[in-house]
């Protein structure tokens, strides 16, 4: 049995108190609010999809946005595309940090809230900024998507999970208005491979989880995605990084063989580095999901846009 198959018995659970205050004043505000923002993160744009979104939004309008676009290759991008609009969906793919896609995200906003607008012509009544709440994951670049948007530095912004703690309403211009909320996160995980995903991605807090086992359980994932989906991940991104092929191992035993060849043993360290190297693209453009179909097909258009798990939109 492998680390990644094994690593259900090391659960990963985490949900802080401002969390949970933030949520439930979320719920109340979605009230004001005309169409909400959804972020993921593009390397697991399944695992960072809330199960409660499709219930707190309801018949508000819904735009879709795939942040973190530099961490995937094109290829990926595509694959994603055709899944999520086989969903009817429309993603909007961003790099917030670098304010790639970020100007369609404000379109996309002030087009879906438009109608807000025509009833209140209808009504006699002047038009007024269309309000959206943006929403998702800790971490997913929520903050950094406002702050693009915006033009300066308004909401703290981190690349580490939990750093906005409390809501609150930032005027983009005359016609958008944005709710920049904490990351919402389930009360219980009750997916355990999309909850290692996301320690991979650092989209939840380092308290939750083993730096060694999740770390073993992403070499592991990666070998399996070399077997799988070849034209996706053509080249071993260890050997090319640390001059050490990961293959012949188990995704634990390679952490101490790369401590060996590297860092004199610290197998600790060895962790940390391939976590952080993969977290900041040292690694490669590469995501940790894909359409469940299109692995080991040879990327035949036919097979895309089929999910590995239904999602309820």
């Amino acid at each position: 049995m492998s680390i990644t198959q094994n690593y259900k018995l090391n659960l990963i659970q985490w949900y802080p108190g401002h969390i949970a205050k933030a949520e439930r004043q979320l719920k109340e505000q979605l009230k004001l609010v005309d169409v909400v923002l959804e972020v993921r993160d593009a390397r697991i744009p399944l695992s960072t999809h809330h199960p409660q979104v499709s219930e707190w939004v309801g018949n508000k309008a819904r735009l879709l946005v795939i942040n973190r676009l530099d961490m995937i290759s094109s290829q990926a991008r595509e694959l994603w595309t055709d899944y999520l609009r086989s969903h009817n969906e429309i993603p909007v793919f961003t790099n917030a940090k670098q304010g790639k896609g970020v100007n369609g995200v404000s379109k996309a906003a002030q087009s879906a809230g438009s109608a807000v607008n025509q009833r209140r012509k209808q009504r006699g009544m002047l038009p007024r900024p269309i309000r959206a709440v943006v929403i998702g994951f800790p971490n997913v670049g929520k903050s950094a998507l406002i702050n693009r948007l915006l033009g300066r530095r308004v909401v703290e912004s981190a690349a580490r999970p939990g750093v906005t703690r409390s809501l609150r309403w930032v005027r983009i211009s005359k016609e958008l208005e944005l709710l920049d909320a904490p990351g919402v996160i389930p009360l219980k995980l009750e997916n355990q491979e999309a909850a290692l995903k996301l320690a991979i991605c650092d989209d939840i807090g380092e308290a939750s989880y083993d730096n060694q086992k999740v770390a073993a359980a992403f070499v592991d994932i990666v070998g399996e995605m070399q077997e799988t989906a070849p034209e996706v991940l053509p080249e071993n991104p260890f050997l090319c990084r640390y001059k050490l092929e990961s293959t012949p191992y188990t995704g634990e035993e390679y952490l101490y063989a790369l401590a060996e060849h590297k860092y004199q043993g610290d197998v600790e360290r060895s962790a940390r580095t391939i976590l952080s190297d993969y977290r900041k693209g040292l690694l490669g453009q590469f995501p940790l999901e894909l359409p469940q179909n299109y692995i080991g097909r040879g990327g035949d258009k036919e097979t895309r846009g089929q999910g590995d798990r239904e999602i309820n939109y």
